[in-house]
């Protein structure tokens, strides 16, 4: 069974930095889809970052050029680096994983069955 945990998070001032990690357990990263979410308060969880089929990252526009997504398999671990945080950026993040193929796109929630607890993001200005 896969188990997701998150780590990372924090509060912290505009412009900041932080780096999320995701450490997967009970299946092989490399086997996995893995992708980034986040829920901000009142809203709905939406897409962050993934690795699409090919391998290549793939971003949300409002974080492309200031997020990067990366993973060492040799830990099991997939990170989210946050540079330039905004205000906007405070959610909950999720790290979010796929055993098989993404029918409803690599955006979409409905495409991954297992999910984190969220590690909360809190950026003020």
């Amino acid at each position: 069974q896969v188990q997701l945990e998150e780590s990372g998070g924090g509060s912290l001032q505009a412009g900041g930095s932080l780096t999320l990690s995701c450490r997967v357990s009970g299946y092989a990263l490399s086997g996995l889809y893995m992708a980034w979410f986040r829920q901000g308060a009142g809203e709905e969880r939406e897409f962050v970052s993934t690795f699409d089929s090919f391998g290549e990252s793939v971003y949300a526009e409002d974080v492309k050029g200031r997020f990067t997504i990366y993973k060492d398999n040799t830990k099991s671990t997939v990170y989210l680096r946050m540079n330039s945080l905004k205000p906007e950026d405070t959610a909950k993040y999720y790290c979010a994983a796929a055993t098989r193929g993404r029918s409803s796109g690599h955006r979409s929630t409905a495409s991954y069955t297992e999910w984190g607890q969220g590690t909360q993001v809190t950026v003020s200005s």
